[in-house]
């Protein structure tokens, strides 16, 4: 049987722990016990687990054997237009369960106002939201996720491959991408109504290519989850 995994809030020599939130679900949702064996990332190592302690929001492991390393998060960072969020958390979920390594949101001209002022509020909940689907899917750390950024603080970053996802696109499909890419590839996904034409000139003037998805018009979050399946396909094959 597959053990469940549990990322370490905090790690002292041969001792792990979970804390607060994190710790509760173990003790109340999970009915945790003294004794119970896990795997558990430890400083991005991962070990096998038992449980030591269990206290009011709080439970120990002691760390036994390192467990062989798996394959680390494919080189992508997604740049990800900020949208509606309950869209954006499953989006944010189920990219990171697919291996993105950065999630960097991104304020588009199409963003709406209200959730520019809230998004500032609400990344530790996306952090939250990305810890547990990196547990549940046996990662050994979550993405990296940024503080929301104007659009044009990230036109710059250097990137072996950067692609931006566009309605009109029409010639160049993602799933044509090299597969292989050495170094880091960046990949953008516009807001609800997409990008408009002043920033995909602004993509294109940094060097970024316009790829597509095909015909169909996609919500943003589903537009999200699958340029991203896509391309850590081309990127792990």
């Amino acid at each position: 049987m597959t053990r469940r995994r549990w990322i370490a809030d905090e790690v002292s020599e041969n001792r792990a722990a979970l804390v607060g939130a994190h710790a509760d679900h173990l003790i109340r949702v999970l009915r945790a016990r003294v004794g119970q064996e896990f795997d558990i990332v430890a400083n991005g190592v991962l070990h096998r687990g038992q449980i030591a302690t269990i206290s009011d929001a709080r439970v120990e492991f002691d760390l036994g054997e390192e467990i062989p390393a798996e394959a680390v998060p494919a080189q992508l960072t997604l740049l990800l237009a900020i949208f509606k969020f309950d869209r954006m958390e499953w989006a944010i979920e189920k990219c990171t369960e697919l291996g993105v390594e950065r999630i960097i949101p991104v304020i588009a001209r199409r963003t709406d106002s209200h959730l520019v002022s809230a998004s500032v509020k609400r990344v530790e909940r996306w952090r939250r939201i990305a810890l547990q689907a990196s547990e549940q899917s046996r990662r050994a750390a979550p993405p990296e996720i940024l503080e929301p950024i104007k659009l044009r603080d990230t036109l710059a970053l250097s990137a072996k491959l950067k692609l931006v996802l566009s309605e009109a696109e029409d010639q160049s499909l993602l799933r044509d991408i090299p597969a292989h890419t050495d170094g880091e590839v960046l990949l953008a996904i516009g807001p609800e109504g997409g990008w408009t034409e002043d920033e995909l000139d602004q993509f294109r003037t940094d060097g970024w290519a316009s790829v597509s998805l095909g015909p169909t018009i996609l919500r943003a979050e589903t537009a999200a989850i699958a340029a991203t399946a896509i391309t850590v396909s081309a990127l792990t094959r």
